[in-house]
């Protein structure tokens, strides 16, 4: 798969994780595994990139003697997932062109 097209399928899975409120790191990648597996390293650089672009917004509270960051989805990040749903509309199009052959085989 393009690593782009990738990339950008993962964000908007990091911001689905969160859309109903808001999560941290272990509990993204335990809310994500029945569908997608990500490892630890991946879901930071992702969430970075996510509070870096006003997706998400970060809060840092204790917890269990650890500081823990939760995150929190923006209405940009809201944004985002709405206009993956539209593209998603175009990638299955673009699927079915590429595999009509296979229906006549």
């Amino acid at each position: 798969m393009d690593v782009q097209l990738k990339r950008g399928m993962l964000d908007v899975c990091v911001l689905a994780a969160i859309k109903d409120g808001e999560s941290y790191g272990y509990k993204i990648i335990k809310d994500m595994k029945p569908y997608i597996d990500m490892s630890e390293s991946t879901l930071y650089t992702i969430l970075k990139r996510l509070e870096s672009a006003a997706m998400l917004t970060v809060r840092t509270a204790e917890h269990g003697g650890r500081l823990r960051k939760y995150y929190h989805i923006t209405d940009e990040g809201l944004r985002r997932i709405e206009s993956f749903k539209a593209e998603w509309e175009e990638l299955l199009a673009i699927y079915r062109f590429v595999t009509k052959e296979d229906d006549h085989v």
